[in-house]
């Protein structure tokens, strides 16, 4: 059985790094408060994988978010992915020949999943991270894209399990309704999974403590959990976190520092 994974998400806007709640972008600091605050030669030793997500709502720079991705990877030793608007096998190619390990995707699901298909084709499923943003709907959910800003007429479940049926090597399942409010991940999305679900999912948005992480990450349908909660985890937080989740027998690698 593989070991569950702890992943650190850090949200980009136009050379600026963002906290988000509720999809609702606030900055936070550029690269100079980036290098002050997360030494990521340490901080790799208390994640699994980094993710980095262009959110820019407006125009985006493609080689200035690589340059980004670049300067991370110098110090990096964990996996990346990195996407964000990604349109066509072109910009992919672009991110992942700039350090990441693999792309993250989310409306090219819905608008062209052939460019998907040719994406897979080139550097393999494993290189695909297939993201899914849904929002509460009285006792069901809605399927977002565009960064949350339009809806999709997809049945939640029907979308889920059809784009875990792509060619895609992991789910990143996130709430919209939970993002950044710190007060724990919605376990009921789970509820949307079949039974026999092909592909490895992560699980996104509330975590703000490591109990939250804990709760979510011991349920079987779960391999990891990803947190965006800069606050939380300026300083140390993220390796009390790791430390805290090992203690309490949850079965994540071992790095020697």
């Amino acid at each position: 059985m593989l070991k569950k994974r702890l992943m650190f998400a850090l949200l980009y806007d136009d050379g600026y790094f963002m906290l988000s709640r509720n999809f609702k972008l606030q900055r936070v600091g550029d690269h100079q408060w980036l290098a002050k605050n997360y030494v990521f030669s340490k901080i790799a030793f208390s994640i699994d994988e980094l993710v980095i997500i262009d959110v820019s709502r407006g125009q985006r720079n493609l080689d200035i978010f690589c340059k980004s991705i670049r300067d991370v990877t110098e110090e990096c030793f964990v996996p990346i992915t990195a996407g964000g608007g990604i349109r066509s096998i072109e910009e992919a190619q672009h991110i992942l020949r700039s350090g990441a390990d693999k792309i993250i995707i989310n409306t090219l699901l819905y608008e062209n999943p052939k460019e998907v298909t040719r994406i897979a084709s080139k550097f393999g499923n494993q290189s695909i991270v297939a993201s899914i943003d849904l929002k509460r709907d009285e006792n069901d959910y809605r399927v977002m894209i565009e960064n949350g800003q339009k809806r999709i007429e997809k049945n939640a479940s029907d979308w889920i399990n059809r784009v875990s049926k792509m060619p895609v090597g992991e789910i990143y399942l996130n709430s919209i309704d939970q993002d950044g409010t710190a007060q724990g991940l919605d376990l009921s999305i789970l509820e949307l999974l079949e039974k026999e679900f092909p592909v490895p999912l992560i699980l996104t948005g509330g975590a703000g403590h490591h109990n939250h992480i804990l709760e979510a990450i011991t349920d079987l349908r779960v391999d990891a959990v990803s947190t965006a909660h800069l606050f939380n985890f300026v300083g140390d937080g993220l390796s009390k976190c790791r430390e805290g989740l090992i203690e309490m027998g949850m079965d994540l690698a071992k790095w020697e520092k």
